[in-house]
């Protein structure tokens, strides 16, 4: 038999994803986890992704990763204009939020894209505390010391007056706004400025060429941001969070815990201190960041010449907190600008209100004596540049979540009038010297009185609890856009968009918990932290938009407020993480993924190779099965609470003036009625979400047009299909023809009411077992062949999903009465016919590409739930792969790449 050449292996994997973990470079931290068509050359084929867009501006800050906002309200003339402005080169972090928030949404509801699936063994979250910073205002004696250290040195920072701080980021706002600011100025310019007022001056010689380069500049700063124990570490995805809270948050209320940290707090003098470091460390990176975007722009434009050493020292020395301080300066010069004006004289029983007025109260009395009683004295405001950008963006989140109507715009410009309308964006501050007891840190990591920190349980997801006000620092952060890579902006959105309904916050309470669920009017809302959420957005009638979930499905006996879901890692995940996660293992994620298998690519035979199935049955068909969701239970342990983060210094105006509200610790579990056709009968079934686990959205595909290659007698199912468009042996419920499955893979198919039936059983020992697995050869499988059982979702289920068409992608995209006829769930297409169709829907325009975007959030089922729910009860993670989407070989390699097990075959 004649092996396959190069050429033809190609062609029949044309369309296949193929799936990669590879490092980026030196100093960048994991692999890089990818899909990739290195075989097709269209366009349409190669932007085939297992995510969703970015559908607002407002929401673009949620990654650093590269992105093109789907804005789909936007004005066209305004965003053209904001490209060309931005078309400029400038500076680059090799520094990405993990997982990637981009990956986070897949297409199905619930689910996350590969790079996500692979990240969160590596997630930020899983970092160590930064322990010289758990608190707002107390610091440990080695921050103190270093920033003494600092202060003294002769190559260190000068000191400062908060009005030159101020000042001179001013003028840095001026200087990114401008087109080509590296035209405009010549280095000596920026060596001045820099150390005369910020720094002290190198004490040799870095550059004999040229002493006062932008690279001796660029070098000196990264030093001094590099510097351990000084600055606030934003690569911690508490910080992140608390950014917003350092700047605006008032230190007697506005607090956030993970309802396990007992800390004091220090005086607010101490917190006033750290704004003033704060907005040094913002002052140095945006210097930094200037410096960077010229000298890029200047290799650009052939004026300035970067040698390879100097980049490796720069990536060298810029450590991760260096490179988020980049992030920090970005999102600070794109968001936020520094106004001065005039003050006028207060009253005698006037106090200045806000931290940026007793910076200038400060000035004030500073220098009175000098300039007069009635001196006006400068003030500085900080405004947000884009408020109604956000305005529209939260607008926008609640209509997707389908939140109870109220009028978005004009409460959120009233409540947020302090950012909109640029006075200082924070509270008063308490009276100096007053202490108040309670617990600050966002994340895990109780410290105890003797300074011994316990050991942090390891979990890829935290309990977040958040305390609201009206106007709070929370909205601020949002409303400003003042905000870091990550996942805080999902909890951002959530809590301006309560902040500012005083119905919800009246019937809620000040306690949230950002990263459960709640009861509100009718609906229950879920945070995609909470695998309770995970589950239900496989059921019709619910939404997802930016980590949150809406669904039409109460818990039975519960009103109106917070759920805390008591789940358990599942043991793979929680031994799997950092230097233990897959995604370390590159050669085993490339290699049991290869859509050659194990086989030597000069000898690949055409019988080395089967189309997988999913609904083919030896012995008798499965029984037609009706399945209806009953009820979702929450049941309460005795004695079970939350602890709430906050005591009575949590109330605010909207709140039960005698006690915030508890957040009760539930165990969630979702009843089901199943009934089979045939007899009649119906059975009742109880699945208790037990385990956090993750869905994934297996990789859209194209399948080949070249099957017919591989058409032998000895390829079994290959041989039984034909290829003319009719069914053969097959029968008529066989799947669309898709790519493949090379012989090294091992799959065990099974219909999900044979799971049903089945009482005490291992994945395991399904997986071993072969008289139900289906083997592409007669050779034993190998311990090292990737094993995977198939849930079989499709075969005789009554309860369809109410919409039929099924997008292979954003980028495929196709007419309405395109999609009727082409994902009609009764008629059978042929490999030809299939790949025909979608490489002509991957011509429609933009505009229909938006519409088939949107409508493929309109699947969903009371089956579907029952097999995620049955997942989580057993503790099984899971790739959804849907028919038409993308074919069972792709997805069975993709759960090789990932080392999961289960794929949940849906229609």
């Amino acid at each position: 038999m004649a092996t396959l050449s190069d050429s033809e292996i190609e062609k029949l994997f044309s369309g296949a994803p193929q799936y990669f973990a590879r490092s980026e470079g030196h100093y960048t931290g994991a692999p890089h986890p990818s899909v990739a068509f290195p075989w097709d050359e269209k366009l349409e084929i190669r932007d085939l992704t297992d995510h969703t867009q970015i559908e607002d501006k407002a929401w673009g800050c949620v990654t650093a990763w590269p992105h093109i906002t789907r804005d789909i309200q936007g004005d066209r003339s305004a965003a053209k204009k904001a490209l060309e402005e931005k078309r400029r080169a400038h500076f680059y972090p090799r520094c990405r939020e993990r997982p990637s928030m981009l990956s986070m949404a897949g297409l199905e509801k619930g689910s996350v894209g590969y790079q996500a699936a692979l990240e969160l063994g590596v997630a930020d979250a899983l970092q160590e505390e930064q322990w010289g910073f758990e608190n707002l205002g107390i610091r440990t004696p080695a921050v103190l010391e270093q920033r003494q250290r600092m202060m003294t040195s002769k190559d260190g920072l000068r000191h400062m007056e908060e009005s030159l701080i101020l000042e001179q980021l001013i003028k840095n706002g001026r200087r990114y706004s401008e087109n080509h600011p590296r035209e405009r100025r010549v280095s000596s310019e920026l060596y001045n400025e820099l150390f005369l007022q910020i720094l002290h001056p190198p004490t040799k010689v870095l550059d004999h060429r040229d002493p006062y380069s932008l690279s001796v500049q660029i070098s000196a700063l990264v030093k001094v941001l590099a510097a351990p124990n000084m600055w606030i570490d934003f690569s911690h995805v508490e910080w992140r969070i608390r950014l917003g809270q350092l700047l605006w948050g008032n230190t007697t209320e506005d607090e956030v815990d993970d309802g396990r940290s007992a800390m004091s707090h220090d005086s607010t003098t101490d917190v006033h201190e750290e704004r003033y470091w704060l907005l040094i460390q913002i002052l140095l990176s945006c210097e930094l960041l200037v410096r960077l975007d010229a000298i890029t722009e200047g290799e650009e434009l052939g004026i300035e010449s970067i040698k390879p050493s100097e980049i490796l020292r720069f990536e060298k020395d810029a450590n991760k907190s260096v490179k988020w301080s980049l992030h920090l300066a970005r999102a600070w010069l794109e968001n936020i600008e520094v106004v001065k004006t005039e003050l006028a004289e207060p009253s005698p029983e006037e106090k200045p209100s806000g931290w940026l007025a007793t910076l200038t109260k400060r000035m004030s009395l500073s220098h009175g004596s000098q300039k007069g009683e009635h001196h006006r004295e400068p003030h500085y405001v900080i405004k947000g540049k884009q408020v109604q950008r956000q305005i529209d963006g939260l607008t926008h989140f609640a209509k997707q979540l389908r939140w109870p109507d109220f009028d978005y715009a004009r409460r959120i410009a009233d409540n947020c009038r302090g950012v909109t309308e640029g006075t200082p964006l924070a509270t008063p501050l308490a009276t100096p010297g007053s202490r108040h007891s309670h617990n600050s840190s966002y994340f895990a990591g109780a410290a105890s009185k003797t300074g011994v920190h316990p050991k942090r349980v390891v979990s890829r997801r935290r309990k977040i609890s958040a305390a609201l006000h009206p106007s709070g620092w929370l909205s601020k952060s949002y409303v400003s856009g003042l905000m870091l890579p990550g996942e805080g902006l999902c909890h951002f959105l959530m809590a301006t968009l309560l902040e500012n309904d005083e119905d919800a916050m009246a019937k809620l309470g000040p306690m949230a918990n950002l990263c459960g669920g709640f009861v509100y009017s009718g609906k229950s809302f879920w945070s995609t932290s909470c695998i309770v959420g995970r589950v239900l957005a496989a059921g019709k009638g619910s939404a997802e938009c930016m980590g949150w979930i809406s669904s039409d499905i109460l818990p039975q006996g519960l009103g109106d407020g917070w759920l805390n879901v008591e789940v358990d890692e599942t043991a793979d995940d929680a031994h799997h993480v950092d230097k233990k996660a897959r995604i370390w293992a590159k050669h085993s994620v490339e290699k049991e993924s290869r859509v050659l298998g194990d086989a030597d690519p000069t000898s690949v035979l055409p019988a080395d190779f089967i189309i997988p199935y999913e609904n083919i049955y030896r012995d008798k068909t499965p029984p037609n099965m009706w399945i209806e969701l009953k009820s979702l239970n929450m049941v309460a342990p005795v004695d079970s609470v939350a602890s709430t983060p906050l005591g009575t210094n949590g109330v605010t105006p909207s709140s039960d003036a005698s006690r915030p509200q508890d957040i009760l610790n539930y165990t969630a579990s979702l009843a089901f009625t199943v009934a089979l056709e045939d007899t009649g009968e119906e059975k009742e079934y109880v699945f208790t979400v037990a385990k956090d686990i993750n869905f994934l959205t297996a990789h859209p595909c194209v399948p080949s047009q070249h099957v017919r290659i591989l058409k032998s007698p000895s390829s079994p199912t290959i041989q039984q299909v034909d290829l003319s468009g009719n069914h053969g042996a097959l029968g008529k419920n066989a799947s669309t023809v898709g790519h493949p499955l090379h012989k090294y893979y091992t799959y065990t198919a099974l219909h999900l009411s044979e799971l049903l039936a089945k009482q005490d059983f291992s994945l395991e020992a399904l997986l071993s077992n072969y008289s139900s697995a289906y083997r592409p050869s007669f050779t034993p499988a190998s311990d090292s062949a990737v094993k995977v059982l198939v849930v079989d979702c499709i075969t005789g289920f009554l309860s369809l999903p109410q919409e039929h068409e099924i997008p292979l992608s954003p980028v495929l995209s196709r007419t309405d009465s395109a999609a009727s006829a082409f994902f009609s769930p009764i008629r059978e297409l042929s490999s030809s016919s299939y790949a025909d169709r979608a490489l002509a829907g991957a011509m429609e325009s933009a505009s229909k590409k938006m519409h088939s975007e949107t409508r493929r959030r309109q699947f969903g089922s009371d089956m579907e739930i029952l097999a995620r729910a049955f997942c989580a009860t057993k503790g099984w993670n899971a790739l959804i792969s849907r028919r038409r989407r993308g074919c069972l070989s792709c997805a069975i390699r993709e759960a090789g790449a990932l080392g999961w097990k289960v794929i949940i075959r849906v229609d």
